[in-house]
C-alpha cells in the first residue's frame, strides 16, 4: 500500500510539473529588438525569415541581403503604442564579386515622462526621457546559386534619463532555394527555407548618476559621515535571443499574378514558442509597376498573446530593371494595446 502511495505521489508531482508553463517573461532587456521591421514583413505577420530580400534582411535574416541587385535604401516609421515611435533606416550596396554590405539603424523613442515623487505625485515640473537604438553592419553572400549566408554585428544602447546600458550582439542566417513545389520547375521559383539566430551577445547592465544615493554606513554611530556617496549595483539583463525557422512557396506564378505563402516558427528565450503565417498577392505590369496585397497572423499558439491579424499593401514603381521605389503600409492589431500603423519607403538604384 505504501509503495502504491509513493507511485501515486510521484505521478501527481510529474503531472503538476508538466502543467506548469515555463517562460522567460520579463527576463530580457532591449526588447525593442523584437519589434517587426518593414511594412512588407509586418503585413505578413512576421513570417519573413525565408522571404527577406531587401535592406530589412539585416533584421530578419542577413542571408537575404545577397538578393539585392545593386544599391538600396530604406526608411521605416512606426508610431507605436502610448506615444512611442520606432524608426528604422538602412542602406545596402551589392558588390557582384564579394556580396552585399549593409548599414542599418533601429531607433526607439519612448517620449518624455513627468518626474513624480511621494511628495509631488502630480509631478515636480521635471521631465525625463528614455530611448534605445541598435546600429548594425551586415553582410550577405551567395555561396552557390541556391545557398546564401549572412551575418550581422550590432551595437545596442539603452538610455533612461541619466542611466545607460550597452551591449554587443551578432545575428546569423542562411537561406536555401529549392525546386520543391515550383509550378514552373525552376529552382528560383520553388520553396525557400530560411533560418536565423538574432541578438546573441553580451548582457546589459545599467549605470549612471541616477544610481548614486547618499547613505549612512553606520547609522547608530554618532559623529561619523552620514552622507557617504553610495552606488546601486544593478543586475545584468540578457538580450532577447530569437531563433527563427521558416519556409515560403509560390503556388501561383505567372507573368502578371503571383501568390506567396510563408510560415515561421519562433523559439525566443523570453517567451513560449509560436508560429507566424503570411501571404502576399502581387499584380505585375512588367517594367512598369507592381501592386501588393498582404495579410498574416502573428503569434499563433502563443498563450495570452496581444498579437493577431495583420494587413497591408504596397506599390512598386519601376524606373528601370533594377531601379525602382516602393511605398508600403501596414495595419496590425495589438489587442488591449490598440492598433498600430507602419509606413515604409524603399528605393533601389
Amino acid at each position: 500500500m505504501k509503495k502504491m502511495n509513493l507511485y501515486y505521489l510521484i505521478l501527481l508531482f510529474v503531472t503538476n510539473l508538466a502543467a506548469i508553463e515555463i517562460n522567460g517573461n520579463g527576463t530580457t532587456g532591449a526588447n525593442f529588438l523584437e519589434l517587426d521591421i518593414g511594412s512588407a514583413a509586418t503585413s505578413m505577420g512576421g513570417a519573413y525569415v525565408s522571404v527577406a530580400n531587401d535592406v530589412s534582411s539585416a533584421y530578419w535574416n542577413p542571408a537575404g541581403l545577397a538578393y539585392i541587385q545593386s544599391k538600396q535604401t530604406m526608411f521605416m516609421y512606426q508610431p507605436w503604442i502610448v506615444g512611442i515611435n520606432n524608426i528604422y533606416a538602412g542602406v545596402a550596396i551589392n558588390y557582384p564579386l564579394y556580396g552585399t554590405l549593409a548599414l542599418t539603424m533601429n531607433y526607439m523613442d519612448y517620449g518624455d515622462e513627468a518626474v513624480t515623487t511621494v511628495s509631488s505625485p502630480e509631478g515636480t515640473g521635471e521631465f525625463y526621457s528614455a530611448s534605445e537604438f541598435a546600429a548594425s553592419i551586415s553582410y550577405g553572400r551567395r555561396i552557390v546559386n541556391w545557398f546564401s549566408f549572412g551575418a550581422s554585428a550590432k551595437y545596442i544602447s539603452s538610455n533612461i534619463w541619466h542611466m545607460n546600458a550597452n551591449a554587443m550582439a551578432f545575428d546569423l542566417g542562411v537561406l536555401v532555394t529549392t525546386d520543391f513545389f515550383s509550378v514552373t520547375g525552376k529552382r528560383n521559383q520553388g520553396m525557400k527555407i530560411g533560418m536565423s539566430i538574432s541578438n546573441y551577445g553580451t548582457r546589459l547592465r545599467y549605470d549612471g548618476m541616477d544610481l548614486l544615493v547618499p547613505i549612512d554606513p553606520n547609522p547608530d554611530e554618532y559623529g561619523n559621515f552620514d552622507d557617504v556617496e553610495g552606488l546601486y549595483n544593478t543586475s545584468e539583463w540578457e538580450l532577447p535571443l530569437i531563433f527563427r525557422l521558416g519556409f515560403s512557396v509560390q503556388p501561383i506564378y505567372t507573368n502578371n499574378l503571383r501568390l506567396l505563402v510563408s510560415a515561421d516558427a519562433l523559439h525566443p528565450n523570453n517567451n513560449n514558442e509560436s508560429i507566424n503565417i503570411g501571404t502576399q498577392l502581387t499584380y505585375i505590369q512588367p517594367g512598369k509597376l507592381n501592386l501588393f496585397l498582404r495579410g498574416g497572423y502573428k503569434g499563433l499558439f502563443l498563450k495570452d498573446s496581444e498579437y493577431g491579424l495583420t494587413y497591408g499593401g504596397g506599390l512598386r514603381i519601376y524606373l528601370s530593371d533594377f531601379n525602382f521605389f516602393d511605398l508600403d503600409y501596414t495595419y496590425k492589431t495589438m489587442g488591449i494595446l490598440g492598433d498600430v500603423h507602419l509606413y515604409t519607403f524603399k528605393f533601389s538604384f
